[in-house]
């Protein structure tokens, strides 16, 4: 079974930080497609080693993404 959960990537001085805002789960890379294996990676031992309870406990169903513009100066 596989699900598809969404990853946050920003860059942070010389790494990328990858987030999957359903888990609130975060991992990192030197590059994009690092950071978001390790990312997979780190997603897929918390599942194998979660019980269902806590999987329940951390998973948000519900995650929107946005954009919106803020006037300054």
């Amino acid at each position: 079974m596989s699900n598809k959960y969404s990853a946050v990537i920003t860059k942070e001085d010389d790494m990328f930080v990858s987030f999957c805002p359903e888990l609130d789960i975060a991992s990192q890379g030197y590059s994009v497609e690092e950071a978001n294996n390790n990312l997979r990676e780190a997603v897929e031992l918390f599942i194998e080693h979660s019980s269902e309870a806590e999987f329940k406990q951390y998973l948000k169903k519900d995650v929107y993404y946005t954009q919106f513009e803020v006037a300054f100066g």
